[in-house]
């Protein structure tokens, strides 16, 4: 079932994407010779006019395909390249344009039956640098570090991709009582000391993952041991573990670990290692609250600005190194992803599973419209510079010469598009 919600959220997204191209290429006076969903052999189709609609074996994709799009014809009637040049840009752009209008009808839906959640503080740490600076409950965030903030997941998102280093200075604007006010501080320092480990559940005492450059790890213990002691004291599970160390902090004073690794007993002195980090000393609403009125339109189109600044600010993450390779997605680990969402949304009842199902179509509704909005070959982005600029020269670039850039794009975006595949079945395997 999960599987198959997934496909139809996917292959809705894609069909409304080539449905604007679809749509301006007619109102442009552009043959479509072909309008599918899916990608690979057809299943069936129907000829109706000059174009023939299918539905292809593979669900994950769909075209539009114009006479002369991908040639240098200009002559033939009918032809991409006979419109006139903004009536062909109108074209290229109406994907994603239908992406981010599709995105915001289904944002204005959630917004109307869930709400939006202001970035509004619940509570200042008593005596932080934070409540000394002149922070409050009550007051909404509407500023952080120079980043806007519209909602608390704008917050959320932007203080995770760009962490606080000690030293620094926060600074916020805030609405309280109707005025803007200016807040900055040096925040508080938490100061702990780490074995540097990861467990697969908080019940479990069995190394997942060691943290790189940690004790742990230059102790030589390697993922699957199991940590059954520290100083001589069992911790027969999580819960014994978190007691221990409630009772006995970690220090910098080196301590005994007792691990287990292939049915035989090991032991192994470790030093744990400091790790500051700067505390901002408040937390802020993470709930939602009712919307009313023409709010809903407001802070629906709010939600899509949000998912359009996400899928920006991650790509400028992965372009500085902030994020790796691993993390990007295709169509498998998007499909995966949303029967991930199905599953654990099941026992919030149906209102809460079908508003995460559509939270998750603008999500990729959105991103699907700033991903072919990139200035690459082979994307609407692409294709839109080329068009751009025969507007401003008022003649086209060589038709040849764009079809081979276009043609080396597309060649690189399948080679991509094999290798993210094959990274997500590995994630899911």
């Amino acid at each position: 079932m999960k599987i198959l919600i997934a496909i139809i959220i996917f292959s809705a997204i894609i069909l409304i994407h080539e449905l604007g191209h679809f749509l301006l290429a007619k109102l442009n006076g552009i043959s479509v010779t072909e309008f599918s969903l899916g990608m690979g052999p057809r299943l069936f189709s129907v000829q109706k006019g000059e174009t023939r609609y299918s539905v292809k074996l593979l669900p994950l994709g769909g075209s539009c395909a114009m006479v002369g799009e991908d040639t240098a014809e200009e002559e033939l009637p009918g032809s991409f390249n006979a419109a006139p040049v903004w009536g062909r840009i109108s074209v290229v752009a109406a994907g994603p344009v239908f992406n981010f209008i599709l995105a915001l009808i289904l944002s204005v839906i959630i917004v109307g039956f869930v709400g939006y959640d202001p970035a509004e503080i619940v509570e200042v740490q008593q005596d932080s640098a934070a409540s000394e600076a002149g922070l409050e409950a009550g007051d909404v965030i509407t500023e952080y570090m120079g980043y806007h903030v519209d909602l608390a997941k704008d917050l959320y998102v932007y203080s995770y991709l760009n962490s606080l280093n000690e030293g620094d200075t926060v600074t916020l604007k805030v609405r309280r009582d109707g005025e803007t006010k200016e807040i900055q501080y040096t925040p508080d320092v938490s100061v702990r000391y780490l074995l540097g480990f990861n467990r697969s559940d908080a019940s479990s005492m069995t190394v997942e993952s060691l943290i790189e450059g940690m004790p742990l790890e230059a102790a030589g213990l390697q993922p699957g041991d199991t940590i059954t002691a520290i100083n001589g004291t069992e911790v027969a599970d999580g819960e014994a573990y978190d007691a221990y160390l409630q009772e006995h902090p970690l220090s910098d004073e080196p301590v005994e670990i007792t691990y287990v690794r292939d049915g035989l007993d090991y032991t192994a002195t470790i030093t744990p290692q400091e790790y500051r980090t700067p505390v901002l000393g408040f937390s802020y609403n993470l709930g939602y609250q009712k919307a009313n009125g023409l709010e809903v339109l407001k802070y629906g189109t709010l939600e899509v600005k949000y998912m359009i600044r996400t899928t920006l600010l991650s790509l400028k993450q992965l372009v500085t190194g902030g994020l790796g390779f691993k993390d990007l997605s295709g169509p498998v680990g998007v499909v995966d992803a949303i029967g991930t969402t199905y599953e654990e949304s099941k026992s919030e009842g149906a209102l809460m599973l079908w508003m995460n199902m559509l939270n998750m179509a603008v999500l990729l509704s959105a991103n699907l419209g700033v991903m072919n909005l990139l200035p690459l070959p082979a994307l609407d982005g692409g294709r839109l510079v080329f068009l751009i600029v025969e507007a401003i020269r008022r003649k086209p670039i060589n038709r040849e010469v764009e079809g081979m850039v276009h043609f080396a794009g597309l060649m690189l975006l399948m080679a991509l598009m094999v290798v993210v595949m094959y990274n997500d079945i590995l994630k899911i395997f």
